[in-house]
């Protein structure tokens, strides 16, 4: 069977637009981390503004951790990704 980097996969595929806040927060945790395959700090930022637009009081705390480590461009960037994913879902 073949192997797949889950990275590969858009996360549209992976999770239904329907899904909880908590699967995005886990989304998040997944890129922070590096769950996702190497740490990725605007997707991680991108799923925890998701989480937190869907209801998920836990993503704040992540997303205000994670804006210390990142460029204003990289916030800029996760803020119109997150806004993207958003308005198609």
């Amino acid at each position: 069977m073949a192997r797949m980097e889950m990275s590969a996969v858009p996360a549209s595929l992976v999770i239904p637009a329907e899904a909880s806040a908590e699967a995005y927060y886990e989304l998040g945790l997944m890129h922070a981390s590096g769950r996702a395959g190497t740490v990725d700090l605007v997707a991680a930022q991108k799923w925890f503004n998701v989480a937190q637009a869907r209801g998920c009081v836990r993503a704040a705390a992540h997303r205000q951790e994670l804006a210390l480590e990142m460029s204003r461009d990289e916030i800029a960037e996760a803020l119109r990704e997150a806004r993207a994913f958003l308005t198609r879902h």
